[in-house]
């Protein structure tokens, strides 16, 4: 049978109960706390930061814009790389070869063909082109060798050719003459103004090119006297006659003729940043504006 609660404890426990629900209906419950007005005007907001200036890419566009195929460049390129080439050739079979290379402008031809005939490979191939300072380089020593041949030497002096026997071979000797002095140079010059970007040219790279015209100056003048005196091609440019002028006239010569070329060399990255982009072309987008109706 199951055991009975006494009746004390069944009393005991519903007061028990009794007391703890009168407990619970008088406990207060906490407030909630208040919700904060909202505000009507939203403060100002705090100044952002300046950005940082972009830093130019070390990365050129040509790296991501693949350069084109320019065989109208490469062929002109070759055709005056290889016509300049032919006339040295021409100057080296009629006269001395040693006496012959030993000449500026026969030297600066050389190197304008080696720069012209590695141009051409490049724009043939839609490679990069060969670094500014290379090919200013060539620029500037062409156009120096016409300078000094159509200025600085005398109108009618028979006594100045590359092979030192004027006149044995008039016809060959005269138009190689003309191609090295005129025809290389103008050439050069054409390829820099309209097949060449522009503003590739900078005005550090002046000094760089100075070095080679003065190291020439120091060989031609140790060449002459390594040569025994009255020795006919003894020196190779009449203004640099030491022997008739004095080693003080041919410096202060020398000194002029520097600055003329570092004065060109200036001029030259002037008019590379100044004149316009032959090589670039609108991109066609495939349609026009018109102009408003009504």
């Amino acid at each position: 049978m199951p055991a009975r609660i006494p009746p004390a404890s069944r009393a005991s426990r519903a007061s028990h109960a009794a007391r703890t629900a009168r407990t619970a209906r008088t406990r207060r419950v906490p407030p909630a706390p208040p919700t904060p007005p909202i505000p009507r005007d939203i403060p100002d907001l705090p100044a952002i930061p300046r950005l940082a200036a972009l830093t130019p890419s070390a990365v050129p566009a040509t790296a991501v814009v693949a350069p084109t195929r320019r065989r109208r460049a490469a062929a002109y390129r070759l055709l005056v790389a290889a016509t300049t080439a032919a006339a040295v050739a021409v100057e080296i079979a009629l006269g001395s070869p040693a006496r012959v290379l030993s000449h500026f402008a026969v030297q600066s031809g050389v190197f304008a063909a080696l720069v012209l005939a590695l141009s051409a490979r490049r724009a043939w191939t839609a490679r990069h082109p060969l670094p500014s300072g290379v090919t200013g380089a060539a620029l500037l020593y062409v156009t120096v060798t016409a300078l000094a041949h159509h200025l600085l030497l005398p109108r009618g002096a028979p006594s100045f050719s590359f092979t030192g026997t004027p006149g044995t071979h008039p016809l060959w000797q005269t138009a190689a003459t003309h191609v090295l002095t005129t025809a290389t140079p103008v050439a050069a010059l054409l390829d820099w103004l309209l097949l060449t970007a522009p503003a590739r040219l900078h005005l550090r790279q002046a000094g760089p090119w100075l070095l080679y015209p003065l190291a020439y100056l120091a060989f031609t003048l140790t060449r002459a006297e390594l040569l025994p005196p009255g020795a006919p091609d003894r020196y190779l440019y009449p203004f640099l006659t030491a022997d008739r002028h004095g080693y003080e006239h041919v410096l202060g010569n020398a000194l002029l003729l520097s600055l003329s070329v570092y004065a060109l060399a200036l001029l030259l990255v002037a008019v590379d940043h100044a004149r316009p982009d032959p090589t670039h072309h609108p991109a066609k987008t495939g349609f026009r504006l018109q102009p408003p109706v009504g």
